[in-house]
């Protein structure tokens, strides 16, 4: 009987927990781009001492990145709600999509070198590195699910 009871236990805490996670996502994407953008500064502030005048050179760069990602966010969620296949890129624009995306990257690091004092841009970059491998972790989490998901269906 006891064992009956944990089990029960577990059973709704771990519901529960997975509800709640999925929550904290979807409230963050109904912010605003300004509301996303004064949110990472002040995380940035918090993590690297942010002066007053540092944060306000920071903020457009942010504004602007988050910007682009939540505008290729709604060009894919359109495009998966339209039913619409997404095309294969040949490999000339899959190359210059991807120059791109790193020329931009490089100009974001560029421009928080010159704004960042040695220190801070240090932290910066540990934060990025953290920030990429989570990033990372999560594909493979999301692409395993998809994967195993698929065979279930086939079955």
């Amino acid at each position: 009987m006891k064992k009956l009871i944990a089990l029960f236990v577990f059973a709704v805490g771990f519901t529960l927990t997975t509800q709640a996670q999925k929550g904290k996502k979807g409230d963050f994407e109904k912010l605003t781009v300004e509301q996303q953008t004064e949110l990472a500064v002040k995380k940035m502030t918090l993590k690297l001492d942010l002066t007053p005048a540092q944060q306000r050179k920071i903020k457009p760069l942010l504004a602007e990145k988050i910007a682009k990602r939540k505008a290729m966010h709604e060009k894919r969620k359109a495009m998966k709600e339209s039913g619409k296949e997404r095309k294969k890129l040949t490999a000339d624009e899959r190359f210059a999509k991807k120059s791109a995306m790193l020329d931009a990257q490089i100009a974001f690091k560029a421009d928080m070198k010159r704004i960042l004092n040695e220190k801070q841009y240090e932290r910066f970059e540990k934060m990025a590195a953290k920030m990429k491998h989570k990033a990372k972790k999560k594909m493979k989490r999301r692409k395993h699910k998809k994967r195993h998901h698929k065979n279930d269906d086939k079955k």
